[in-house]
């Protein structure tokens, strides 16, 4: 920064490209890595182990789980503050403000620079450190995804469980449904069989009446040849008055 003035200063600060924006996130070794290292400062990077040294959370000491390179701020694992709803979220610190006591070797590039300008010995041991580190870092992911595997098979059976429940739920309510049913198809059966008691009791009133409808039809047609039969006695009567009469 070639500039004296603060507002030209800030302006730089601020508008900087990412790869510079992400050298500014750095802080200061412990003194045991200073000698180590012979450096003394390097890049924050996921995985360090840091300890605030300014704040209300001054004296914790823990990994770093995000570096927002956007915002240069840092969260650490046990710092968190209440939203006033009462949700706790990760409250981002300075870089200005850690110490670094214990860095991540795992990253290849970053052991080649830390290589630069040292003993064989001092190589030996981080590539040492840098295995372990890689062990461990191998065993946290298989209990990690032991632990995930769990939760789903907890997930899974619990489903099943509740399933299971629901139908259950869903064949007692079809019974209970189909009872009632069964007892109403009874007095169904009961009324119909009335009404058929009544039909037979009202067919002899009405065959009587068709009994006697005959009989009229009968005494109606019986008269009829009544006076079909006399009809011929009385022509031959009068004729024989008119010869008498002639006579």
């Amino acid at each position: 920064m070639k500039s004296i003035k603060p507002n030209k200063q800030r302006k730089e600060l601020y508008n900087a490209p990412l790869h510079r924006k992400r050298k500014q996130i750095a802080a200061h070794l412990e003194e045991n890595l200073l000698l180590k290292y012979d450096r003394r400062s390097i890049p924050i990077i996921k995985g360090d182990t840091l300890m605030v040294m300014r704040g209300s959370f001054k004296g914790h000491e823990d990994k770093v789980v995000k570096v927002n390179v956007k915002k240069r701020n840092l969260e650490i694992e046990g710092i968190t503050m209440a939203k006033a709803d009462g949700n706790k979220i990760p409250k981002p610190i300075h870089a200005s403000n850690v110490l670094i006591t214990k860095l991540n070797l795992t990253d290849k590039w970053r052991r080649k620079k830390l290589e630069r300008n040292l003993s064989e010995e001092t190589k030996k041991e981080i590539e040492k450190e840098a295995q372990e580190q890689i062990k461990e870092a191998e065993e946290e992911r298989k209990r990690a995804e032991a632990e995930a595997k769990a939760l789903e098979e907890k997930e899974a059976a619990e489903a099943e469980k509740a399933e299971e429940e629901i139908d259950e739920e869903e064949t007692d309510e079809k019974q209970v449904e189909e009872k009632p049913k069964k007892e109403e198809v009874k007095p169904k059966t009961k009324t119909e069989e009335k009404p058929k008691e009544e039909k037979s009791k009202t067919t002899p009133k009405t065959t009587p009446k068709k009994k006697s409808t005959e009989k009229k039809e009968t005494k109606t047609e019986t008269p009829s040849t009544k006076t079909k039969k006399p009809s011929t006695p009385k022509t031959t009567p009068k004729k024989t008055t008119k010869k008498k009469e002639d006579k």
